[in-house]
């Protein structure tokens, strides 16, 4: 068969995608379909990947790509309000499982320094499928996923120090005068990537929102430029691109940016899963099944468990420390580069090695089914989490007993003009954000204002919107806004619930989902409505003869597009 690397990707994305579609059909994670790809393409069956370090690269830019593209949505205030959450949950979990994987390790016959380095491997979690998981679920923004990508975070910093104690090892130099300079090296980088985007991108702004072309071509510069940088200063590219993204995340184009990188994001990523699977090797993996389902079984049970009592002691509501839990449940990709630099340093034996790997396998397997069906999973056991709650939550702090009749979700798109009015009609209102910078400047206002996610049914519960009037959420997101609409219908179905909507067929869905009214830009948005609010107070009757007309405009819409595509 030919060898060049055009045939190589040609037949296994022809493959990848026979097996996606199976995958599809039977209602499994695509991702699994990505690993198994590899794992069929790889030495131990058709070994059609000779090119590896080509395919190594381009996994690698799948990798760059995906925390970048999430750094574009973050800020660097996103996690001033969860850090102590972070830092504590991170420490007591890293500290944990180092400790029972060191033991565990130990008691099936591994040395001291290979069980040391199968518990470090097993406290790391993967950055890679966390995040791209979070992505395809659109829950980036939520608050339980910025508590989980900041442990990442801190948990790449930890692995990154490991790497260069690993080293040291390796080449008996000083790990102290290593570290130090490693700490250097990242405050110099990262203050000359703020420096720039402080200094010198507002003076290029304009031409860069001018050429899409040239936009696409600066984000990739910028994203891939600094995940190199970082990693040649000792750091993972995961760091660099992250913190490449939040670094823009400010900028009025960058959902632009990250909206034109996407498709290439989504193909490199499957190359990175299928580098993943074709570098496991099924013979050796399972001489080893032993002890990796022992370990996995620390991974999937006991890694959650500590970092959903770690946020709950924090007084985090038990939904948002069961999400965040849940996603920890597997080893980190980061794990296995450790455990391959060990290997070839002679530090680990071939059967920890095979140990470790297998055991990543399992838990990505298994993470990737629990991530994907939390809600349901939390569902079955919601009342059996009431043990790792606080009586008083972080929401509970706050004088949620108030009854507020009036409450605005979501601050930024238009929220001013509601507040305004909601002023003028005197009761009492309370604005609901998960976003540092809008808390901030409500709390300079003196605002009512609740730092929380619009989707935790127990923080909808905590600010009693069972008894509110006038609910409205000026939040973009189809899915947040049907959940409400749906939370509402069941818990309090005489509010008067206003959504937002961007399309017709969004628009109508809500509608069908009990909406009392959707505002859309092109018909009619916050400042009509507004209007509408101050004449007609809360009446809900009157919001329902606004709705009718809305709905007939809407389906004249419709029908409209649709005899244009037949037509076409």
């Amino acid at each position: 068969m030919h060898s060049s690397f055009f045939t190589e990707i040609s037949i296994i994305i022809a493959i990848g995608a026979s097996i996606s579609l199976i995958m599809r059909l039977l209602k499994q994670p695509l991702i699994i379909g990505h690993i198994l790809t590899g794992i069929i393409a790889g030495p131990s069956f058709l070994k059609l990947i000779q090119s590896d370090s080509t395919f190594a690269g381009l996994s690698e830019m799948g990798v760059a790509l995906l925390l970048f593209i999430i750094g574009l949505d973050l800020s660097v205030k996103a996690f001033s309000r969860v850090g102590k959450a972070v830092f504590l949950t991170t420490t007591i979990q890293v500290g944990v499982i180092t400790a029972v994987g060191y033991a565990s390790a130990n008691a099936l016959g591994f040395g001291r320094l290979e069980s040391a380095i199968i518990g470090l491997g097993l406290a790391m979690s993967s950055t890679i499928i966390i995040v791209k998981l979070l992505n395809d679920k659109r829950e980036t923004g939520r608050l339980y996923a910025q508590i989980a990508i900041g442990i990442l975070l801190l948990q790449d910093v930890i692995a990154t120090f490991a790497k260069i104690a690993l080293a040291a090892k390796t080449n008996n130099n000083g790990s102290v005068v290593s570290v130090v300079l490693l700490g250097m090296r990242g405050i110099l980088l990262t203050l000359v990537l703020f420096g720039l985007v402080k200094y010198v991108i507002p003076k290029i702004s304009n031409t860069l929102e001018r050429s899409k072309e040239l936009l696409l071509l600066f984000s990739l510069g910028w994203g891939l430029g600094f995940s190199l940088l970082y990693a040649k200063a000792g750091f993972s590219i995961e760091i660099g691109a992250l913190l490449a993204g939040i670094s823009l995340a400010g900028l009025a184009y960058s959902s632009e940016m990250a909206s034109r990188l996407k498709p290439l994001r989504d193909l490199f990523l499957v190359i990175f899963f299928i580098t993943l699977g074709q570098n496991l090797s099924p013979d050796k993996l399972t001489q080893v099944i032993g002890p990796a389902l022992l370990l996995s079984l620390i991974v999937v049970i006991l890694k959650p468990l500590t970092v959903l009592i770690s946020l709950g002691s924090l007084g985090y509501t038990k939904r948002a420390s069961f999400k965040t839990a849940v996603t920890m449940s597997q080893v980190s990709e980061f794990s296995l580069v450790f455990l391959a630099a060990a290997f070839a340093s002679g530090l680990i034996s071939d059967r920890a090695s095979a140990t470790l790997s297998l055991t990543a396998l399992i838990t990505f397997a298994a993470s990737t089914y629990l991530i994907q069906y939390d809600n349901s999973l939390y569902r079955l056991l919601e009342h059996r989490l009431r043990l790792f709650e606080r009586k008083v939550t972080r929401f509970g702090q706050r004088d949620t007993a108030q009854k507020y009749p009036l409450v605005l979700i979501g601050f930024r798109k238009g929220g001013h003009e509601f507040i305004r009015t909601f002023s003028k009609m005197s009761k009492k209102y309370v604005v609901v954000d998960y976003d540092p910078e809008n808390i901030e400047i409500l709390e300079r206002k003196h605002t009512n204002v609740i730092y929380g996610d619009a989707t935790d049914p127990e923080l909808l519960d905590e600010i009693n919107l069972d008894e509110s009037q006038l609910i409205v959420s000026t939040i973009g997101d189809v899915e947040t806004n049907k959940f409400l609409a749906h939370w509402l219908n069941t818990h309090n179905p005489n509010a008067v619930f206003i959504c937002t909507a961007e399309r017709a067929e969004h628009a109508t869905d809500l509608y069908d989902h009990g909406a009392s009214y959707v505002m859309m830009p092109h018909y009619i948005g916050s400042e009509k409505i507004n209007s509408f609010i101050r004449r007609n107070g809360l009446n809900k009757s009157e919001f329902k003869n606004f709705r009718e007309k809305h709905l007939e405009k809407l389906h004249t819409h419709i029908n409209d597009i649709n005899d244009t595509t037949a037509t076409v």
